[in-house]
C-alpha cells in the first residue's frame, strides 16, 4: 500500500472527493461525472491514480452511480465489512493501492452481469483514462 501525504492530498483534491475518498462520505446520487458516461478507458483512483475498473464491467444499474460488475483486478480493492447502518451490513470498496474509499458492493440483486455484482462507486473517487 502506498503512503498518502494528507495535506498535499487535500490541496489536489476538490472538498467532496477528499470527503469521499478519505473519510468515507458519499455524492449524492445522480450528481457523479460517470454516473451516466459510456466512454472507454480505464477508471483510476482519484488519490493514487491505480486502475481500478474498466468501461467493459460498466453497467447503467440506475442507482444514481456508477455500477460496475468487476474490478480490473482481484488485488485492485480491498473489501471490508461495514455496519455504519446497523443492522444492515454492507460491504465497502476501498483502493488496495492507497486505502481509499471507493463506494460499496452489492450482490444478488438480479442484474444481468456476469457477476451477479453492483459495484456500486462514486464518481468522485475515479478518474477516468480514456483510451
Amino acid at each position: 500500500m502506498s503512503a498518502i501525504n494528507e495535506d498535499e492530498l487535500k490541496a489536489r483534491l476538490d472538498p467532496l472527493s477528499y470527503e469521499v475518498l478519505r473519510n468515507g462520505a458519499t455524492e449524492r446520487p445522480f450528481t457523479g461525472e460517470y454516473t451516466d458516461t459510456d466512454k472507454v478507458g480505464s477508471y483510476r483512483c482519484k488519490a493514487c491514480s491505480a486502475e481500478l475498473f474498466k468501461s467493459e464491467t460498466k453497467f447503467h444499474s440506475g442507482c444514481g452511480w456508477p455500477s460496475f460488475y468487476a474490478p480490473t483486478a482481484d488485488d485492485a480493492v480491498v473489501l471490508i465489512e461495514d455496519r455504519s447502518l446497523a443492522p444492515r451490513i454492507r460491504t465497502e470498496v476501498r483502493c488496495a493501492n492507497c486505502d481509499s474509499h471507493l463506494g460499496h458492493v452489492f450482490e444478488g440483486e438480479g442484474y444481468e452481469v456476469p457477476t451477479d455484482q453492483r459495484w456500486c462507486i462514486n464518481s468522485v473517487a475515479l478518474i477516468l483514462e480514456e483510451k
